[in-house]
């Protein structure tokens, strides 16, 4: 069999239908019937129920008669038909909608990847949220940056740091270019979580009490670094530059990896003094 263009509505309506031949129906709690069942799986009726819309809907789109459902009905199937959150993403690519961030923005740092963070030493690493909230770091991270352990959770965030923090303002040589970029990777997350309201009012924080912050957000640059460069002044180091990267793991996408390592030989000769520290 050969694969061409992916034709959406007929791939949804076949993608449904296997996923509903695909359920036990004592797995959902529903009711045994007399009638023995000429399928397998749950029957069109017992997912429109569990979905919350009519039987000729699912009909419908089950014969690819060209239906778009809407967000919260693609939500809805999920849920019905139990998917596991990379068919539900799937799903949602095939009926071209953009998936709800229903799940709570992490606060904790996923177990794997917290110790993937302190397996990582000596290079420089710590896990963040969508929001810059620093999750997981590990003794590398709070030498070259700052030691978190010391601040109140609510100060733990990359960005409050930059921005607010009396040691960090004068931290990085680009120091304009780092808010900018930071500013335009909040703006992309705060389309993508618009429910997140701990992420609107920081934004509203910065806004208040910086000046610049205000500015920049002003101008609603997007972007999203994966990697990229920083030029920091260290207290104790001196001038060390680094470059980063952002890994963002399959099992956690709401989870963000970042890692930090020397740019050039003077500042590897810098991180090693600190480490020996």
């Amino acid at each position: 069999m050969t694969t061409h263009t992916v034709d959406t509505t007929q791939e949804l309506a076949a993608f449904l239908r296997t996923r509903r031949e695909g359920l036990d129906p004592r797995d959902l709690g529903l009711p045994s019937r007399r009638q023995a069942r000429r399928t397998p799986g749950l029957r069109r009726e017992e997912v429109a129920e569990l979905a919350g819309v009519s039987v000729d809907y699912i009909v419908r789109l089950e014969q690819g008669r060209g239906l778009r459902p809407s967000a919260d009905v693609v939500e809805a199937l999920a849920r019905a038909l139990r998917l596991a959150p990379v068919e539900r993403a799937y799903l949602f690519n095939l009926a071209q909608q953009r998936p709800r961030n229903a799940d709570k923005p992490a606060t904790t740092a996923a177990p794997p990847l917290a110790g993937l963070v302190a397996d990582l030493s000596p290079l420089a690493a710590m896990v963040v949220n969508h929001r810059y909230d620093i999750l997981s770091w590990n003794r590398e991270m709070a030498r070259l940056l700052l030691d978190f352990d010391t601040l109140p959770p609510s100060q733990r965030n990359a960005m409050w740091l930059c921005l607010m923090h009396p040691e960090m303002r004068e931290f990085y040589v680009d120091r304009e270019r780092v808010v900018r970029e930071g500013i335009a990777h909040l703006r992309a997350a705060w389309a993508a979580h618009p429910d997140d309201r701990a992420l609107t009012n920081l934004i509203a924080e910065f806004i208040t009490h910086d000046e610049e912050f205000g500015r920049l957000w002003a101008e609603r640059d997007i972007k999203v670094n994966g990697r990229g460069h920083k030029v920091m002044r260290h207290p104790e180091a001196g001038v060390i530059a680094v470059h980063f990267e952002v890994l963002v793991p399959l099992q956690d996408p709401n989870q963000r990896l970042l890692i930090f390592r020397a740019a050039d030989d003077e500042s590897q000769s810098a991180l090693d003094r600190l480490w020996a520290r």
